[in-house]
């Protein structure tokens, strides 16, 4: 297959990827607006974003981290190398080893909450430690469902099975949608249904409901695993060269896959010291810049790497460096833009979509400044997402792991600076994180490029050029926008900050990608070229 073809097939499943985690997110918003307007930006919200931050950090670190990474590396050099069947058996091992690993943590997790929350948010009063406490031990079982769906999908994506493991994530926010509202209500009964004022009870529904999620998202990878030839038995031979290799690059991976969570914890620990708020602005702010990352950075990074791994267990760098050179210029293409409208467009994005119920316009407001400053490093977040795992495949687990340890330190000093010294408080903590995937990502990058002796730098440059010009036009039709509909946001109805962004948003978009195709952008072509073939049939 030819570098062309590559990149075409790469775009494709991009896009199938694309879709299904785009529906995952929105399921995912309607999840966060629904909490949203059921408790606000509120102690009770403060307690439950924490207490799920810990579990939840666990996914990121081991789960979607550290155990991904390793496990579809070397799975997908086993397929490439000795086929199938010894394949499969290795999925088992791990498989075995996963359940009884993370059965531990979880029963570790129960009994040291308090000593957990105490890390995360050792600004809380008693009473709303109490409570943290309580829904964390709920929630803790969370991370042995997610590790296993996540295995799953390893094993899907490395069998060029895409859409269904991404869709995998829709089902979770599905099962806590449907089953928190139905448990709030049963739980804590409402004297006024449309008005409800839920209380801990209803936290407590919340987290089940979270448990449920996990559970579908798992149980629904498990036809796909059937069709493609996966039969799990228990296999307790862990001495087998692929579970050690899993083993042995899970350390250093579960480090550098940790800098995002460890610094998200640190932000939590100083968010903790603002008061009640800051928080939930900072969570919802995160959330809605994973939107973009998530359908584009991510997706990507699931298509790259099962590609790249094969590549470097061939030999074959020349496709390596193929692959992920045009990935990043794709991650590029896609966050740019994304990164422009979010940072113009916050406060009527969050508006439409959160200030409901118990959601104020002052918690917009804030909620929207923590945005902007996120959006400030999602192109550079989203590079890493594809540039790190890219490591293991090299066999330079290390590289990833000390720059995370880099960013922890830098992250801490920021924080600190931006917070307390320039007293910009919230904002401080969201730009500090921006700060830090820029340096992560420019740090990886050079160090690739020492190991793959190039890697199209001058491509590189050149398409991050056009589409800052394709984005400032971009950026004239957004800032267009906010004067002629939203200067009197909090006077417009829903239905007009709706009907405003459905017009700005696709007419920002085709001025972008217009001027992208315009100026030639490699990425751009392959997918207009993409589009006409499918339609030609």
């Amino acid at each position: 297959m030819t570098a062309t073809q590559d990149r075409r097939v790469s775009t494709r499943a991009t896009g199938i990827v694309g879709i299904a985690i785009l529906s995952s997110r929105v399921l995912g918003l309607i999840r966060e607006v629904v909490i949203a307007s059921l408790f606000g930006a509120t102690r009770n919200m403060d307690a439950f974003l924490t207490a799920f931050r810990a579990p939840n950090m666990l996914r990121d670190l081991f789960a979607e981290g550290a155990l991904s990474t390793a496990f579809v590396t070397t799975f997908s050099r086993r397929i490439a190398t000795e086929g199938d069947t010894s394949a499969w058996r290795l999925a088992s091992k791990v498989a075995t080893l996963t359940v009884v690993f993370m059965s531990a943590i979880v029963v570790l997790g129960i009994i040291f909450a308090p000593q957990v929350i105490a890390v995360l948010a050792p600004g809380f009063a008693p009473e709303k430690t109490e409570l943290t406490i309580l829904l964390t031990r709920i929630m803790f079982p969370f991370i042995l469902l997610v590790s296993l769906a996540a295995l799953a999908m390893g094993m899907l994506n490395a069998k060029n099975v895409f859409g269904i493991p991404a869709m995998a994530s829709s089902f979770f926010n599905l099962g806590s949608i449907i089953g928190g509202v139905v448990l709030c209500y049963w739980l804590d009964p409402q004297p006024d249904w449309r008005h409800p004022h839920f209380g801990e009870r209803g936290l407590i529904a919340l987290a089940i409901a979270t448990l449920i999620g996990g559970l579908l998202q798992l149980l629904v990878q498990f036809p796909p695993l059937k069709r493609v030839g996966f039969r799990f038995r228990p296999d307790f031979s862990w001495s087998d060269p692929g579970v050690r290799t899993i083993l042995t690059l899970m350390g250093p991976a579960a480090i550098a896959a940790s800098a995002v969570q460890v610094n998200v914890a640190v932000n939590s620990g100083f968010a903790s010291a603002l008061g009640d708020g800051p928080m939930t602005w900072l969570n919802i702010a995160f959330r809605l810049m994973q939107l973009p990352l998530g359908l584009f950075g991510v997706a990507v990074a699931t298509v790259t790497l099962p590609l790249v791994s094969r590549s470097a267990a061939l030999g074959n760098m020349a496709e390596f460096r193929s692959a992920l050179s045009h990935s990043l210029r794709l991650v590029m293409l896609l966050t740019v833009p994304s990164a422009i409208g979010l940072i113009i467009l916050a406060d009527p994005i969050i508006s439409l979509i959160y200030e409901h119920g118990r959601f104020t316009s002052l918690a917009t407001i804030q909620t929207a400044a923590a945005l902007r400053f996120y959006a400030i490093g999602l192109v550079g977040y989203s590079a890493v997402k594809v540039l790190a795992p890219a490591f293991y495949a090299l066999d330079k687990r290390h590289l990833p792991m000390l720059v995370s340890l880099l960013s922890i330190a830098v992250n801490f000093g920021l924080n600190w600076f931006f917070a307390f010294q320039l007293k910009i408080g919230h904002r401080g903590l969201a730009l500090s994180t921006s700060i830090v995937a820029i340096i992560n990502f420019l740090l990886l990058y050079i160090m690739m490029r020492r190991y793959t002796g190039r890697l199209e730098t001058s491509a590189l440059v050149a398409t991050f050029l056009k589409l800052s010009v394709a984005g400032a036009l971009l950026g004239l039709v957004c800032y267009g926008a906010h004067v002629l509909f939203f200067r009197q946001l909090f006077a417009l109805r829903i239905w007009q900050k709706a009907i405003d962004l459905l017009i700005t948003i696709p007419i920002a978009a085709i001025v972008f990608f217009g001027a992208a195709y315009a100026l030639r952008v490699g990425e751009i072509q392959d997918l207009v070229m993409l589009l006409r073939r499918r339609l030609g049939r």
